[in-house]
């Protein structure tokens, strides 16, 4: 039974996506932490490794060896007490010294489980603390697959303090898993020097047929909802998306702009927008997957600007539910869009740019509708879960067979 260790953040629904791919596929699946202290709750059937590790929910079948109990009303309350309070003392040292820890910890684990495959799930966390692993345990170090996160390379590779790190990565894993072309550029001129693996874009499949029940009644451009991505930050874009709103807000008075992960920067200039310009402005609250796929079924098109992004799961969403795209030209939209066709691809920071793709999203009814039958048939054929699963298992086969080759020589 082949043994493969994911290593990645585990509070990540990309990650909880990946790993679902591969639970019934009869192997021994293990997950180890590269960051966060949470699971995510649809994570299941799984060995999650790690010294503190906090399941939400009810775990199904996956168990936590080794890990720090999490207080409960089980225990006795002086019990309780004294647990919660050398948690708060692990959790004060942990986040002072995350990397030297995580990779002590990584080590201890691939020692012990000995994983036919190591799988790195994005760089800066999961990539660098398996580099240090890789270092600290030599020629005895398992096939390593690393799998790229939109951020990795494309923004991460410009800063001067990540370039090397990057560059160690690159050049001591065997196997690269692109998610786009752009993916496969950036890794030539970082130095990878292994082999490439079959393009696979995406965390996993979608069910695109559950995802097109989910599509409001009628036509896309019948919807009067509009959805916004919130994120406003280093690589967010919210403030620019929501002053292009403002700058063409003649022509939205008929919608409902919803906005989702909103911080409190960008909920306070939602308000005055509401105020000043009198358009209906809503701040989504946090909610499931599915219930934010009803939000996008419910949107004639959606609007989501960063400086740095890879093929956007909120791009791949508004494709599946019907709702034009109006994405940044940072992302990978370009190897998905058409630009003008089945979407906008904008500058992130140009408000006035954005707003007249905004004015032409929302006064061309047949752009939206032709572009929504399109882009539903690209993700079907694309990104459906009977398309990604093979591939998934035609991955790990792949590498298993290359791997036990070498080992027979």
């Amino acid at each position: 039974m082949p043994k493969i260790l994911v290593v990645a953040m585990t509070e990540s629904v990309h990650t909880a996506r990946w790993i679902n791919e591969l639970i019934d596929l009869g192997w021994d699946i293990h997950l180890f932490p590269s960051l966060d202290l949470i699971i995510h709750p649809s994570i299941c059937d799984v060995t999650v490794h790690g010294f503190y590790v906090k399941p939400e929910k009810n775990k199904k079948t996956s168990f936590f060896p080794g890990a720090f109990p999490c207080p409960n009303q089980q225990i006795s309350y002086y019990a309780n007490i004294g647990l919660q309070k050398l948690q708060e003392r692990y959790l004060e040292y942990h986040h002072k010294n995350i990397d030297s820890i995580k990779v002590k910890q990584l080590v201890q684990v691939i020692k012990k489980i000995k994983p036919d495959i190591i799988h790195t799930l994005e760089m800066q966390h999961a990539g660098y603390i398996t580099q240090k692993a890789k270092e600290m345990i030599g020629v005895s170090f398992p096939t390593w697959i690393y799998t790229p996160w939109g951020n990795d390379i494309y923004f991460f590779g410009r800063l001067p303090n990540h370039i090397e790190k990057i560059k160690a990565v690159l050049t001591s894993c065997n196997y690269y898993a692109p998610k786009s072309d752009r993916d496969i550029r950036l890794a030539n001129e970082y130095g990878f020097k292994g082999e490439f693996l079959s393009l696979l874009p995406g965390n996993g499949g979608f069910d695109t047929g559950k995802m097109r029940s989910l599509w409001q009644k009628g036509k896309s451009s019948e919807r009067k909802k509009i959805i916004v991505k919130g994120y406003q930050g280093i690589m967010g874009r919210s403030l620019v998306a929501l002053y292009a709103i403002e700058l063409c807000s003649e022509c939205l008075k008929d919608f409902t702009i919803d906005v989702f992960s909103a911080n409190n920067e960008v909920k306070i200039k939602a308000q005055i927008i509401s105020h000043d310009t009198g358009l209906k402005m809503n701040i989504l609250p946090p909610c499931s997957h599915e219930e934010m796929l009803k939000y996008y079924g419910q949107s004639r098109f959606s609007v989501g600007l960063s400086l740095s992004d890879g093929i956007s799961n909120s791009l791949l969403e508004s494709m599946a539910m019907g709702t034009f795209p109006i994405e940044s030209n940072t992302s990978c939209a370009d190897e998905w869009v058409t630009n003008g066709k089945n979407g906008f691809i904008v500058p992130p920071e140009d408000p006035v740019y954005v707003a007249e793709r905004i004015r032409a999203a929302a006064t061309n009814d047949d752009l939206i509708d032709n572009a929504a039958a399109v882009n539903f048939e690209i993700i079907r054929n694309r990104m459906d879960n009977s398309v990604i699963k093979p591939k998934i298992l035609d991955l790990y086969s792949y590498v298993l067979k290359k791997s036990n080759q070498s080992k027979d020589k």
